[in-house]
Order: structure tokens, then sequence, then C-alpha cells
């Protein structure tokens, strides 16, 4: 264990970690409504899983912080708000940040020791319908843009909401080719299995799950296929695996499905009501742990193939993260529990962050 710590640590200092997904930015607003001299980021924020202190003791490298708003008539403006305030966030500390639009300014700011910042819409909706909006966000250095949230978009379906198009209609389409032309990253994460099988057929440059789990691992409709993961492959692109406990453990899927068969008024997914449950719900809660990420990162290894993996962790976008991964502090006990299973050092820097250094690059040239 002494020797798979200090291999992580150095491996972690000299190829860097970058997280696909972290929604900082909505749970700063719902914290303070974005007021950086309410709350200190540069000192441990209990309430959050992120803060500046614990990025460092994760040995994070570089962040896509998630923009992600309400679906409603605000969207857009919100959504500026958004990048308004990660870009407050970097200017605040420019000791400790960095705005990294490209790989290059990544590997710079990483050897200047400084935290990458990069940005990503966290929903079709954020463009309101606008070709020219996602030319205005991709110019405000906005790198990806996941197609939809939990519900369909007038032209892409959900993965969590009735199918409408079976995938994308025409002006979907357009979308996708105007991100590759911008160099932006199409982001299948949340969208249906059909649209990101239609997606991939149309794209003409990489594209990401930011946030996204193997459904042959945990079956729910936010996961990815194998036969998606095998098209990925053929792609260049890269699933970033998330650590929500929901996406991730089998048993605790099946877990609440019983609890709201059982308690229909509560939600099980709340630490709240899963209180109620302790003590209402006779079926124990399953725990979830890093050995289930390391089932989904492997499962993706072995489909997708090494070039194709990464990490999203989706921190302060959900209530309660896995036992050993509990905040942005603790990615080396994942990387240590993969060196302890045999993964090489070059192995441990393509999911780290080559990878998806590759599709940054990848992505400018298709854009070129």
């Amino acid at each position: 264990m002494t020797t798979s710590v200090a291999r992580v640590q150095t491996l972690l200092q000299d190829h860097p970690l970058i997280d696909g997904h972290n929604d900082l930015p909505i749970a700063f607003h719902e914290l303070c409504d974005y007021d950086l001299d309410a709350v200190d980021l540069s000192i441990s924020v209990p309430k959050l899983h992120t803060d500046l202190p614990r990025l460092r003791l994760g040995q994070v490298a570089a962040q896509f912080w998630s923009l992600w708003v309400p679906q409603d008539d605000d969207a857009v403006r919100r959504t500026f708000e958004q990048i308004d305030f990660v870009r407050r966030f970097v200017a605040r500390f420019p000791d400790s940040l960095a705005l990294t639009p490209t790989a290059d300014d990544v590997e710079a700011a990483f050897k200047d020791r400084r935290i990458g910042s990069l940005m990503g819409m966290e929903g079709g909706h954020s463009i309101g319908e606008s070709l020219g909006v996602l030319r205005i966000m991709r110019e405000l250095g906005v790198r990806y843009m996941t197609l939809t949230h939990n519900n369909n978009v007038s032209w892409a379906d959900s993965a969590t909401d009735e199918p409408v198009l079976g995938g994308l209609n025409e002006f979907g389409e357009q979308v996708v080719a105007e991100m590759n032309r911008l160099g932006m990253l199409v982001d299948l994460s949340h969208v249906s299995a059909d649209t990101m099988r239609h997606a991939l057929r149309v794209t003409t440059a990489p594209v990401i799950f930011s946030h996204s789990s193997a459904r042959a691992v945990c079956d729910v409709p936010r996961n990815v296929p194998d036969d998606v993961l095998r098209t990925l492959s053929g792609n260049g692109g890269v699933c970033m695996v998330t650590f929500v406990p929901y996406f991730v453990s089998q048993p605790f899927v099946d877990w609440v499905a019983g609890a709201r068969a059982a308690y229909p008024d509560l939600d099980p997914l709340r630490p709240a009501d899963q209180k109620k449950l302790k003590t209402e719900y006779d079926v124990p809660r399953p725990q979830v742990t890093v050995d289930d990420v390391v089932a989904h990162v492997e499962h993706v290894r072995e489909v997708a193939g090494i070039d194709h993996i990464g990490l999203g962790g989706d921190y302060d976008g959900c209530p309660q993260f896995p036992i050993g991964l509990s905040d942005v502090a603790t990615y080396p006990t994942l990387f240590r529990a993969l060196a302890d299973r045999g993964w090489s050092d070059p192995e441990l820097a393509k999911l780290a962050g080559g990878n998806i250094l590759r599709v940054l690059r990848a992505a400018d040239e298709a854009s070129a």
C-alpha cells in the first residue's frame, strides 16, 4: 500500500489529472448566490465537495466546471451568469487557478502548478435553440455542451425523458456540425442511447461523455451501452466515468427502486429522506464504495480501450458519493486502487488526463 501511495503521488505530479464534470457553479449559487466575498473557497468549505485546499490534496490539475441551470425561459441568461462566476473565481485566485481553454493552456498551467479551468454547458437548453448563442458561448471559452439534461430539448432526446425524435432532428444535426466547426466538444452524457448513436454517426470530431458510466455494470438509462462504447473507440472519443452512486452500483439502484415502491412520498436519493427510510424501510441501504467505480473504469477500458477512458466525478452535483470518494481530495484513492490491480503508469496517465487532452487537440484540429 505504501508503495502505491508514493507511486500515485509521483504519477499525478508528472501527469495532469483532469476531471470532466464538477457542479461547483450551481452549488455555489445555491450556497451564496455566487458571492465570492461571502464564502472563501481558498479555505475548507464543508458544505461543498470542492474548494482549493481539497483540489490540491486530490492533485487535480484541471477541472471542467459544469454550467448547469434550470430548463426554463431564463436559461441563457443564467448560463452567462455561471460563465461570469467561473471567470471571477479564477480571477480571485490567480496564483492557484488559470483559464485554460486549450490543451496547451492546461499543460502550461500544470507546469506552473496552477489548476486549469475549463467550462462545459450541461444541457442544450442553454443555447435557447440559437446557433448564434452557441457561437458566443464558444467565444467565451465554453469547451463542451451536453446535448440535453434530464429533459428533452426540441432537437434531441434525453436519456430520462420520453423519446420523441428517436435521436436528433435536422436542427440537432446542425448543432453537432456547428460544434464540430467551432471546436466545441459534443458531450453525450444525459442523452438517450439513440441520440448517442445518431450523434456518433454525424459528428466529424471525437465526442465525450463528461460524466457517465457503463450500462452493462449498472443498468440505468444515464449510462453508456456497450455498442456505443465500441463505436466511441472508432470515433476517438472518451467516456469519463462518474462516481454518482445511482450510476455505479446496481444494488443501490435496486434498493432505490424498492424504497420508492414502498414509500412513494419519499425520495431515496435525498439524504433527509434516507434518514426516514433507515428507520421505516426494512431493507438496508447497500454501501457504495470505490470498488464500484473501479468496476466501471475497468469495463470501459475492456470495451472501448485504454485510449477512451477518463474521469468525471460530478462533485457538488450529487449529495453523496461512494465510500472512499467523498470529495475532490480523494482522487488518489481511486488511482491507488487501480495501481493495486495492476494498472501501469502509462495506463493511469491516460485515464488521468492524457486521453481528454488528446480529444481537445483533435477537436481543435477538426475545427481548423
